[in-house]
């Protein structure tokens, strides 16, 4: 059996012809119509006023963060069960991140821990900057209830939707429910661009602040000046060509990837030793990676699983280690509940692509109960 990858790219039709057209009309560098006609196909799918496809999907949250005007010294509230990216744009601002735990529904910020810590904060005479909210593993935070949060407070909500493209709340496609949303467009994610992201929202001055930072912050003049210190975030046009052809199959790849959920717990019913997050009645989630929870009786069970499959060619990986727990974050205020770290402990992610075939799903299968028992 050749190497089974956790999450690996899953071309279409389009995407070659799209990057043979941008070297045919030379349109090589960061601008060309492969962008505009991204930007405009994201929007559209998302339901947004507009979209500034970016580099990356970090370079999307550092412009969010930029165009909320976040200086140093600010509070930005952010969820900790998550990857670093998600915080790390906090500290390139120079401000502060307070770290939010998790809930048991959705694994997502804790709406209870997160008005708390608001009050806290400003029971101590600060009014945090921001909110950036996660919809963890393509599944739904509960929106509703940290939108409600955010408003009597008027802190405006970052949605870093970087694994959630596709997923939808209460009909809502995430990304389009806070005031600003992110995506992200590594190898890895349900669709690709090789690497890139996104940012979207409903507000056109936001949108046109982060495009002028996005390349550089040029000034409109005959000659190069620059009032403000830019990035150099832009996606290339080549890039944005792979990304047209990745939009006509994400629907395709949506429901793959919900199918192969679906398949696995199927597979794996009748196990009590394994549990699945299910969706909420009002969440849709892409299901970009199938994660399970092992028994919380059998410390590193899910570790000992992981390298067990590797050792067969089955990339697995645990869930993400909280922010608080990271030793780069240490110095910094959180929120805790316990939930977060229970996850790390026991969670394990499955072989997800879209393009997983029969065989190689029978032989995870097979695998991962002979790993299962062995070390549960």
């Amino acid at each position: 059996m050749e190497q089974i990858w956790l999450s690996p790219p899953h071309m279409g039709g389009e995407e070659a012809t799209n990057v043979a057209e941008a070297f045919t009309s030379n349109w090589i560098a960061p601008v060309g119509p492969h962008i505009h006609a991204f930007e405009q196909q994201i929007a559209q799918y998302v339901g947004t006023e507009g979209c500034v496809a970016v580099n990356s999907g970090t370079a999307a949250i550092h412009l969010a963060l930029q165009v909320l005007n976040v200086q140093p010294n600010d509070v930005v509230l952010c969820q900790s069960f998550t990857f670093a990216a998600t915080a790390f744009p906090i500290v390139y601002c120079e401000a502060k991140p307070i770290f939010i735990d998790s809930e048991t529904d959705t694994w997502n910020m804790d709406p209870v821990l997160l008005k708390q810590c608001i009050e806290d904060c400003l029971q101590k005479g600060t009014k945090p900057k921001a909110i950036i909210v996660v919809h963890l593993y393509g599944m739904p935070a509960k929106m509703h209830a940290i939108m409600s949060i955010a408003n009597q407070y008027n802190i405006p909500v970052i949605e870093d939707a970087a694994e959630a493209l596709g997923s939808q709340y209460e009909n809502h496609q995430c990304g389009s429910l806070g005031n600003i949303g992110i995506f992200s467009f590594n190898g890895n994610k349900i669709i690709t661009t090789s690497g890139g992201g996104a940012l979207v929202s409903n507000n056109t001055y936001w949108l046109q602040k982060a495009a002028y930072l996005a390349t550089q912050a040029k000034d409109a003049t005959p000659f190069y000046q620059h009032q403000t210190i830019g990035f150099n975030y832009k996606l290339s046009n080549v890039l944005a060509g792979i990304g047209c052809g990745q939009m006509q199959v994400l629907n395709d790849r949506i429901y793959s990837r919900r199918n192969i959920y679906h398949q696995y717990q199927m597979a794996l019913a009748n196990d009590e030793r394994i549990a699945f997050l299910n969706e909420p009645a009002n969440c849709y989630s892409n299901r970009w990676l199938t994660t399970i929870l092992l028994p919380s009786a059998v410390s590193g069970a899910n570790e000992a699983i992981r390298k067990t499959l590797a050792a067969q060619k089955i990339e697995c990986r645990l869930l993400w280690k909280p922010l608080h727990e990271q030793p780069v974050f240490q110095s910094y205020q959180r929120y805790t509940n316990g939930v977060s770290n229970q996850l790390f402990e026991r969670g394990l992610c499955l072989p997800s692509g879209s393009n997983l075939s029969e065989s190689q799903f029978s032989y995870i299968i097979y695998a991962f109960k002979k790993a299962l028992d062995a070390v549960c």
